[in-house]
């Protein structure tokens, strides 16, 4: 599972090696928290997916990793497992427009992302 560190000024999601082979991708996942628009969390993350896999690895229910592209944009998911809960972030003015990542420390993440910037540590807090 991805680890999820959120610091004063971004959101990283640091891929595993599995994940990023799965999602045909390089780099972990970088979010300045000033493009963040909206945090949710969900208990059905399947129904939040829209547009098609493109690149990405798919199994329907059950695993979802890459890139999904739709008529706006891109989002990119990396939601494992039926019963996960997951965190919905949309965001505005960066490569993707919404990403969805299954937690099982969802209200963790949400509470840290909505804490003020001021009051997290300069190196980050890590959500594990």
């Amino acid at each position: 599972m991805a680890d999820l560190y959120v610091h004063p000024d971004r959101l990283e999601i640091h891929l595993t090696r599995a994940e990023k082979a799965l999602a045909l991708r390089r780099e972990d996942l970088v979010i300045p928290r000033d493009s963040i628009s909206s945090v949710a969390i969900t208990e059905d993350p399947w129904i939040w997916i829209r547009g098609i896999r493109a690149p990405g690895a798919a199994v329907p229910l059950t695993l979802s990793v890459g890139t999904w592209k739709f008529h706006g944009g891109k989002d990119f998911l990396l939601i494992k497992g039926k019963q996960r809960a997951a965190v919905v972030v949309d965001i505005a003015g960066e490569e993707f427009s919404r990403v969805i990542v299954s937690t099982p420390h969802a209200a963790k993440l949400v509470e840290a992302l909505r804490v003020d910037a001021d009051e997290l540590p300069a190196d980050g807090e890590v959500i594990e």
